[in-house]
């Protein structure tokens, strides 16, 4: 098995142009044929052994290319997963255009928040996944009924936010890396507000105990957090009122807000505000992506080696592991 990808391009429900056209890259499990369509054109076939897909899609941080988390989507389809990483330059805010996540703002107001997904691009990329699996190298191998919903950052936060089958029943899962549910006081909410997740499917928060960027934007929420850590402690603690067992709070010791981004972009988003990774930045990726893959493998795939494996980390002492937490 060879991880490949491919490119599709599509437009986004009620977005204007020129900002209504989304770019996504899509890895997954290839079986090299030594067909001619192979050898002329680059593309493999699905390793359909491995099928029926699930599928995972990754919502990136704000003005954070797709590219920097092509190394996790590789170690994702290794496992056998359909992972799914976009391109949206848009207009968000009025005046700032960027490479976005799609946060629909209009859904994080008082008023509106919890009654649909704050992810824009959600209902585009899922229609997205519908042609794939009628045409292509993946015609007929994804999993539809089992997807799962990740990201860093704000695309972090918004896949939390929108993982709630109520919404999407296809959603089974989410996780995300340096993202909270601290409310912008700029909208109407009180300092300190902590917004409810769903509580519907398994969660994974990851943070990082160095992360300057979380840290240096607590004005934005009418607060000074304590530590770097904080606002993904609180989510964890108060967003979260299901006590399933399959919840978890991960802190990575040393490591950034940019610890999840490599190769590293130090000309676009906010690395100016984070603080210096104190740990070895492949080792920190590793755990990472262990992390994720036996979250995933446990609680969407259902594999009891996977779960059996994660219980063994919340009693264990890894060097680069602050705190990891399950409820």
């Amino acid at each position: 098995m060879s991880v490949r990808a491919f490119f599709h391009a599509t437009k986004v429900e009620d977005a204007f142009p020129p900002y209504d056209t989304i770019h996504l890259k899509v890895f997954y499990p290839g079986q090299m044929s030594g067909s001619n369509q192979e050898q002329d054109m680059g593309i493999v076939p699905a390793d359909s052994q491995l099928a029926p897909f699930k599928v995972v899609i990754f919502f990136n941080g704000i003005n954070c290319g797709p590219e920097i988390y092509q190394w996790l989507a590789v170690k994702l389809a290794e496992r056998g997963l359909v992972v799914v990483t976009f391109s949206w330059v848009a207009q968000n805010l009025p005046g700032m255009v960027s490479l976005t996540p799609g946060v629909d703002i209009k859904m994080l107001t008082p008023n509106t928040y919890g009654s649909g997904p704050t992810a824009w691009a959600l209902s585009t990329l899922l229609s997205e996944l519908e042609r794939l699996q009628s045409e292509g190298v993946l015609a007929g191998l994804l999993d539809l009924q089992h997807i799962i919903l990740g990201g860093h950052s704000a695309g972090g936060r918004v896949a939390i936010e929108s993982a709630n089958p109520q919404f999407v029943p296809q959603v089974v899962a989410s996780f995300a890396y340096g993202a909270h549910t601290a409310a912008g006081v700029q909208i109407g909410y009180p300092s300190g507000t902590i917004l409810p997740l769903p509580n519907a499917v398994p969660l994974m928060l990851i943070g990082g105990t160095c992360d300057g960027v979380i840290f240096q934007s607590s004005n934005r929420y009418g607060i000074n957090w304590e530590y770097p850590t904080t606002p993904i402690v609180r989510t964890f603690k108060e967003a979260i009122s299901s006590h399933r067992g399959d919840n978890y709070l991960l802190l990575l010791e040393g490591a950034n807000h940019f610890s999840i981004a490599y190769p590293f972009d130090s000309t676009t988003g906010t690395p100016y505000l984070d603080f210096p990774a104190t740990q070895p930045e492949e080792q920190l990726r590793n755990v990472i992506a262990e992390m994720i893959g036996l979250f995933i493998d446990a609680h969407v795939c259902h594999q009891q080696t996977a779960l059996e494996t994660l219980n063994q980390h919340l009693v264990s002492h890894h060097p680069l592991i602050s705190l990891f937490e399950r409820k």
